[in-house]
């Protein structure tokens, strides 16, 4: 009998060699990006270090949003 939690022959490397459909990746890191930066500015603003606001938040969207695409580039 063969293992049940043993991968099958090619899985591993099928999956480390995916780099993902752009068409799903941009919009998803675009959506996290904007969520993550307004909690951000929101606890920022709560402590008085930013002042919370639409520019605010696009502002430190684009700049997650740069940082994740370039680190995350091969």
């Amino acid at each position: 009998m063969t293992d049940p939690d043993a991968e099958p022959d090619g899985l591993k490397e099928g999956l480390e060699s995916s780099e993902g459909d752009p068409r799903v990746l941009v919009p998803l890191n675009a959506v996290l990006s904007t969520l993550f930066a307004a909690m951000f500015v929101w606890g920022a603003d709560l402590v008085g270090a930013l002042e919370f606001g639409v520019v605010t938040v696009a502002v430190v969207a684009v700049a997650v949003f740069v940082l994740t695409h370039v680190i995350t580039r091969p």
